[in-house]
């Protein structure tokens, strides 16, 4: 990561474009190197996250006949390698796939607690390798049974959510208050990212080397990014080795007015009264609850509704995830434009970037039943949901570094107990809903074709 003689706003280096030179400069900073390696962090994350939704289409065998739910044979490949298979019902699989977020209620709390008063480099490295050596050992899992499979993946979501809530504590120190947006949409893009290449890859792995090489790989990416998250993440720009004397005074004195000092004892009576507070914990429950139900389906969505094979399913379903990656990052940078123009209050940039975020994404999705006929139009309206649901980077995600940067470790993790509560909650109602309505869907779906055929000739 490179450094720089002065990373505040204003003229820089004589330059006569002093606010491009100022971007230039802050683009090259430690705090946005620090937003990158956390942007990788999010990616292997999330692709261990997401991996076992696209693989999941693989390890079920959808020809063996009812039997144990761990029923398995062997599945041919391409390449004459054999995989195992496994007799999942869509309820074990929604289950399966909900098991990441049965045991991440009681972890964020502590999580971000822990985080807010010892620092976020410890909890989220660890967080992070835990994560990625359980990934390592899931096809051991699912062959040993979905009891062992679904402990495994309990374990893996307490570690995930050590990052994905500790992370947030190293902005309190890192972020000056007009490029807050930006750092952390950065970072979070990352989530994103992680999901477009799994889903793009996962399939193509999957057909062609076999469905284990999925876990085993991203699971490795995310050992490497260890390797880079202990040497060079500091909880303090003070006790950075790398930082520049100028960049370090900028961030000092930009948060000269913010109590970022950590504080063993919390004002519980204040938060539970807090109208702000609950209005957030509402916002972050349903994008969550939109977000991996998204996160989860997409794949199964597309394959069934749209009759694609496993490769094009995973390409088709990352396309939605790279347009929201980008549009995260715009999100962050489009935020932190209103404010330092000063054309919109801080409040009323959270509200808006938030009610569009959540209300248009909803609604483009509310609105696919009546396109699936058509594959083009189908794939413009997730493309449409995920450009729009990203703007909560901007708005209600990132809300709690606003009203109380001195908590916002505990904070997160308040927030991600009702995110996994949706997350637990969202797969497994859609994969009962799915199991009712899939005769008729399939009916649906082979008269279409049917017709498309006679149509043909």
């Amino acid at each position: 990561m490179s450094t720089f003689s002065s990373s505040g706003p204003g003229r820089v280096g004589g330059c006569p474009d002093g606010t491009f030179c100022a971007l230039l400069a802050g683009l090259c900073s430690v705090r946005h190197g620090l937003a990158l390696i956390l942007q990788l962090c999010n990616f292997s994350i999330y692709t261990q996250q997401m991996n076992l939704s696209i693989a999941i289409t693989a390890m079920v065998n959808s020809t063996v006949a009812p039997s144990q739910p761990n029923a398995s044979t062997e599945m041919p490949l391409t390449n004459s390698t054999r995989v195992p298979a496994y007799d999942w019902s869509p309820e074990i699989q929604g289950i399966i796939l909900s098991s990441l977020n049965y045991g991440s209620f009681v972890a964020p709390i502590p999580t971000g607690y822990v985080a807010g008063i010892f620092g976020a480099k410890s909890v989220v490295g660890t967080g992070l390798l835990a994560s990625s050596v359980l990934t390592l050992f899931i096809p051991l899992a699912a062959d040993a049974g979905v009891a062992l499979l679904i402990v495994l993946r309990v374990i893996q979501g307490i570690a995930q959510v050590m990052v994905s809530t500790g992370q947030y504590s190293i902005w309190v120190k890192w972020a000056p208050p007009l490029e807050r947006s930006q750092l952390t949409s950065m970072a979070g893009s990352g989530s994103m990212l992680g999901t477009f290449i799994v889903l793009l890859t996962g399939g193509l792995i999957c057909q062609n080397i076999g469905w284990p090489y999925v876990f085993y790989i991203f699971g490795g990416i995310g050992c490497a990014c260890c390797l880079l998250w202990f040497p060079l993440v500091y909880n303090d720009p003070g006790n950075h080795p790398f930082i520049s004397a100028g960049e370090k005074r900028y961030i000092a004195c930009s948060l000269a007015q913010q109590d970022c000092s950590p504080g063993w004892t919390l004002p519980l009576k204040a938060m539970i009264l807090s109208l702000p507070l609950w209005a957030i914990v509402v916002s972050y429950f349903c994008e969550y609850w939109l977000f991996y139900t998204i996160m989860s389906y997409t794949p199964t969505y597309i394959s069934s509704v749209l009759q694609t094979n496993l490769r094009d399913s995973g390409i088709l379903s990352a396309l939605p995830f790279v347009v929201g990656c980008v549009c995260i990052i715009l999100s962050g940078l489009l935020a932190d434009f209103l404010l330092s123009r000063r054309v919109l209050r801080l409040v009323t940039i959270r509200k808006l970037f938030t009610a569009i975020g959540v209300v248009f994404s909803s609604g483009v999705l509310v609105a696919l039943h009546w396109v699936r006929s058509s594959h083009g139009t189908t794939m413009v309206f997730l493309a449409l949901s995920s450009a729009f649901s990203s703007l909560c980077e901007a708005g209600v995600l990132v809300n709690f570094l606003d009203i109380a940067p001195r908590y916002a470790g505990f904070l997160k993790g308040l927030m991600q107990i009702f995110a996994h509560i949706a997350g637990a909650i969202s797969p497994t109602v859609a994969g009962v809903l799915i199991n009712q309505v899939r005769p008729n869907v399939l009916m649906n779906v082979h008269k279409r074709n049917s017709q498309r055929l006679c149509h043909s000739h």
